[in-house]
């Protein structure tokens, strides 16, 4: 079956010359023509993410406009055309044909679009989608995935990434398209001309920075310290450069060091394998900086500066620590909740919202200043919708939400997570422990004196392919079918298996789970330890999730290998 479909884009005169050439190239690679075209690249409950190529499971200017169509029949059904759609992309390869490509098949289907004039971070989108308020958005991104890839992500009209029942309609329809004659495009010059097709620019960037600006609690901290404090930040050859730059300026910050080998906009990303804050190795040009300019704090962001990740001085080794997303986002929380309750501006009824594979540091903090905890399923839009349903029901004021991957938001004024304003309030943290003589290694320290000693991991296995699909289809419902007694030294509290919505405890007592159905399976285990497993929405990977409390970060350290290669025995 693969093969026919092989050969129909290798001749079919819809596709281009150069589509035609890259596909006949690969003649007698079965391996290759096999992977490439034994399924369509799925659209899933975010959209599109794959690597960059010919061929049906690739992403490319044909699977981008069909995904379009898809979101563009789903947009007509709901009247929505005169509202518009916001569009951004980032630095990889592609993403500016990519954008384009889907702004002129909406535009071939009557509907208005916004295309940022240049490459802009993700959480920027989001802004774009309220401030001018459209019907959706799409960023043209994969986040922080390998070189190769290139991703496409859809909002709805409350700037979040598209959540039930929109994610689902939106799949049904593009899954109805079986022809590429139901597919339409159209030319850029007269699609400008007749006014569906629109370029934004400065006008957003200056909205979405003074909402940032206003997340600050304590300005008047960062003058006294503006010149003292030393910042390094990378960009990673990504979107964050021009951004993160005004933002810190603007608000004072005199001493910011940027990683000149990776400040350039770069799809290639030459001096990184792996563009991920997450991965030690991209750090290594940022920490030779931060050495030389003896900085107190080093950030990077992801390339649509989504994610950030730090690094911090400890004065008493000189070394530079690194931090995972839960503790950095934990220090901003704790931070926000600390000081706004101190200066008397915690609105009523605040919430903090987290995903259940974040740390469980968030509920001792949220109870220590009466500031209700939500979870939510994996994927900061799950907490993008939260702020959505506290505003419908007016029923909780969102304050700080946070995940594991690096991610989290303060403010409303957009819906994902967003590494610009983390980046900002981060070094406003570390200006306000500095006027204490104190780094944010040391400041970390201290909240995990007063909470606990709180430690999280995450293990991952790569499974490629057809083959890999089944096999982490085979890994899961093992799993599911028979609840363990222990996990190496902890008991098994209580299994939630979020597919078919059960919480079963350790007695055989059955619950609800408590969210909605999802392929996750989470174990509370004894000592305030836990762990969940799930297939990734993104990568054809699945994640095990951790997590510990221990008397010390010894004894953390300890526990979590410990928890580790239990998991690694199922």
């Amino acid at each position: 079956m693969y093969n026919e479909v092989y050969n129909d884009w290798c001749s079919n005169s819809y596709f281009d010359e150069g589509t035609h050439k890259e596909l006949i190239g690969l003649a007698g690679n079965n391996e290759e023509i096999k992977d490439r075209f034994y399924k369509k690249l799925e659209f899933g409950t975010g959209g599109l993410r794959g690597v960059i190529g010919a061929g049906t499971n690739r992403m490319n200017i044909y699977t981008v406009r069909q995904a379009t169509q898809g979101l563009a029949d789903y947009i007509i059904s709901m009247h929505g055309e005169e509202k518009g759609v916001a569009i951004a992309y980032d630095s990889r390869i592609m993403s500016p044909e990519f954008s384009r490509e889907a702004a002129l098949c909406l535009n071939a289907n009557g509907i208005k679009t916004y295309r940022f004039e240049a490459l802009r971070p993700t959480p920027e989108l989001s802004f774009a989608v309220r401030k001018l308020g459209c019907i959706a958005g799409i960023v043209i991104t994969a986040s922080h995935n390998p070189r190769e890839y290139n991703g496409y992500k859809v909002y709805w009209e409350d700037g979040a990434q598209i959540t039930p029942p929109h994610d689902k309609n939106i799949m049904k329809c593009i899954s109805d398209i079986n022809s590429w004659e139901q597919v339409k495009t159209m030319d850029k010059d007269a699609a400008e001309a007749s006014g569906l097709y629109n370029t934004i620019g400065s006008e957003i960037d200056d909205a979405y920075m003074e909402k940032l600006k206003k997340q600050s609690i304590h300005p008047e901290i960062i003058k006294q310290v503006a010149d003292s404090i030393k910042i390094v930040y990378t960009p990673l050859h990504g979107t964050g450069n021009i951004p993160v730059r005004r933002v810190l300026k603007e608000l004072g910050f005199n001493n910011v060091h940027i990683v000149k080998e990776q400040e350039t906009p770069d799809g290639t990303f030459p001096t990184v394998a792996y563009p991920n804050p997450e991965d030690g190795k991209a750090w290594e040009l940022a920490l030779e900086l931060a050495q030389k300019t003896d900085a107190d704090i080093v950030l990077a962001t992801d390339p649509d500066a989504d994610r950030l990740g730090v690094y911090a001085k400890d004065t008493k080794t000189g070394r530079y620590i690194s931090f995972t997303g839960n503790m950095s986002g934990m220090l901003i929380a704790e931070y926000i909740l600390r000081e706004r309750t101190a200066a008397g501006t915690m609105p009523a009824n605040p919430a903090l919202v987290e995903t259940i594979v974040t740390t469980d540091m968030a509920k001792a903090v949220a109870e220590a200043y009466g500031v209700k905890l939500i979870e939510v399923l994996t994927g900061f839009k799950y907490i993008g919708e939260q702020i959505k349903i506290f505003e419908e029901e007016n029923s909780y004021n969102y304050i700080f939400g946070l995940e594991e991957s690096y991610g989290c938001l303060a403010g409303t004024y957009a819906r994902d997570k967003d590494a610009c304003v983390a980046v900002m309030l981060l070094c406003e943290v570390a200006a306000f422990y500095k006027l204490q003589d104190k780094t944010l290694w040391d400041a970390m320290l201290d909240i995990y004196e007063k909470y606990g000693y709180y430690k999280e991991g995450l293990a991952t296995v790569t499974l490629k392919g057809e083959k890999g699909a089944e096999e982490i289809k085979g890994i899961m419902e093992k799993m599911r079918s028979t609840m363990p007694e222990t996990l190496g030294e902890y008991k098994v509290l209580a299994m939630r298996d979020y597919l078919k919505g059960i919480r079963r405890t350790a007695d055989g007592s059955e619950g609800a789970a408590g969210l909605p159905k999802s392929d996750v399976i989470y174990f509370e285990l004894s000592g305030d330890a836990w762990c969940c497993v799930r297939p990734s929405g993104t990568e054809p990977k699945i994640k095990y999730y951790f997590g510990v409390k221990g008397n010390s970060l010894e004894d953390a350290d300890i526990k979590l290998k410990s928890l580790e290669e239990a998991l690694a025995r199922q």
